[in-house]
């Protein structure tokens, strides 16, 4: 019977003859037929997959294993490109549509040897914090069907939370890989803003956009980060920063660390208080393995949501002007309408609640007569966060926090009040208002039997830092159990 641990132990397995690719991909394959109600896939590409796996076992034949991903089964979000495949963000505004590139991300996936086995649900353009705004229904957490996954890639989320891929790819712009993976008990990676290339995502907001990991242990998420990592002449906010041997950094001999936490973050009111004592937990047991571990003050923290909302919402209205039901997707088929008529009729009809809500925000926030009040305000504040920042990581390797507030809530809880769902968003946003690298880790259960995790962020281009820090944490937690 197959089993997935880490590539490490798979990549081995087909060394020795122990398993194929093709027999991993029909154990998925049987794996998502068995799991369909949870809704973590939008479409399964079965025959191709096989295909892949068939020419991969024969290369593997003749010349081993020559590259990093070599059969790794991989699912991507719905706002990730892949070359004549559909790609609808989760929207009937962009069904059907067939990508006619691959993002630079899925190229270098496929490059590395990966098997790109489906496309996986989300929220509508990435808008959402449960998973519930999609147009083909929400997705269920494996853990609890009766509880959201955490949102946006809250289908990539349970695609590997349920053994359903070894590897998805998602996209973060304010916690849309970290709250997921921490509702769904797996490793949610974030890398820095221009550490990954954003050619062949569909843009939600652009300047907080990037392409997150999702994986079961962190070697595994180092790897993919090493793989997808890099400069890109189509994407001109890549970052020139050479990229480190992440996989190898790893195994090196741990040291200790300078760690800061928000006092604020810890005694905010809406955080859960068995969140808060097994973080409290976690701060003394890093303090007894030699690591100093100090609180600063972060007297921004509620100013962040507002001014994220603000931003992306802005971004947002600009980014969705391009579907209109003319260049491509929906177009209404009703009849006799001038121009503009049209472009009302084709968004209304394309466009979720959700979606429709935060164009009009990011319209409102860039009129005439508002810009001022709000979208340069929210800039003066990023500008703030970014000087803050810069301050606290001139003094501290690392800063750890919640995730979320709280776990994984119930199905249609929170539809009805838009602003406690924004909320749930709270510690997440700051890592893409000020663009630096993030991770949640699974190091907790809840005492409702649902998991949770912990926030590491590091600054700017320092994902080294953040994966030996998580993998210390990941493995300290390992001796505990």
């Amino acid at each position: 019977m197959f089993r997935f641990h880490s590539i490490s132990d798979y990549h081995k397995a087909l060394q020795n003859g122990q398993t194929t690719c093709v027999e991993a991909v029909l154990f998925y394959l049987d794996a998502i037929e068995q799991h369909k109600h949870l809704n973590a896939y939008i479409e399964v590409f079965a025959d191709e997959a096989l295909a892949r796996a068939n020419e991969l076992d024969l290369f593997r034949s003749q010349e081993g294993i020559t590259t990093p991903l070599h059969g790794v089964i991989i699912g991507l979000k719905d706002v990730i490109c892949y070359k004549d495949h559909a790609v609808s963000a989760a929207s009937k505004i962009l069904q059907p549509f067939t990508s006619i590139y691959s993002a630079t991300a899925t190229q270098q996936l496929i490059d590395a040897g990966a098997i790109i086995i489906g496309r996986q649900n989300c929220d509508e353009f990435a808008m959402g914090s449960s998973n519930e705004n999609s147009a083909y229904g929400p997705v269920k957490n494996a853990r609890d069907t009766g509880r959201v996954p955490g949102g946006s890639s809250g289908g990539s989320a349970v695609a590997v939370q349920a053994g359903l891929c070894m590897i998805s790819l998602g996209s973060d712009t304010g916690g849309s890989v970290r709250q997921p993976a921490d509702f769904c008990g797996i490793v949610g990676l974030k890398p820095s803003y221009g550490r990954v290339s954003r050619y062949g995502l569909i843009a939600y907001a652009s300047s907080f956009d990037q392409i997150g990991i999702f994986a079961n242990n962190i070697p595994d998420a180092a790897i993919v980060l090493e793989t997808i990592a890099g400069e890109d002449e189509y994407d001109s906010t890549v970052s020139s920063v050479s990229v480190p041997t992440y996989t190898s950094a790893l195994t090196l001999p741990p040291k200790t660390y300078k760690i800061a936490y928000f006092e604020e973050a810890l005694n905010h009111p809406a955080l859960d208080p068995t969140i808060k004592k097994e973080i409290t937990n976690t701060i003394e047991l890093l303090k007894a393995d030699g690591h100093c571990v100090e609180p600063v003050s972060f007297n921004l923290l509620n100013y962040l949501v507002p001014t994220y909302y603000v931003l992306t919402t802005a971004e947002a209205s600009s980014n969705l002007s391009r579907f209109d039901g003319v260049r491509f997707g929906h177009r209404t088929k009703k009849e006799g309408l001038d121009l503009t008529d049209m472009y009302k009729a084709s968004r209304s009809e394309g466009f979720g609640e959700e979606v429709k809500r935060r164009i009009l925000l990011g319209t409102f926030v860039l009129s005439e007569g508002f810009f001022d009040a709000y979208f340069t305000k929210a800039q003066q504040v990023r500008r703030l966060l970014k000087q803050q920042t810069d301050d606290i990581f001139a003094a501290y390797d690392c800063i750890i926090s919640p995730t979320v507030p709280a776990p994984a809530f119930k199905l249609g809880e929170k539809n009805n009040d838009p602003i406690e769902m924004f909320l749930a968003d709270i510690f997440t946003v700051y890592a893409n208002l000020v663009g630096i690298p993030a991770i949640s880790i699974p190091l907790y259960t809840h005492e409702n039997g649902m998991p949770f995790g912990l926030q590491l962020m590091t600054a700017a281009f320092d994902e080294l830092t953040l994966l030996q820090l998580s993998q210390i944490l990941m493995a300290k937690q390992d001796e505990r159990i």
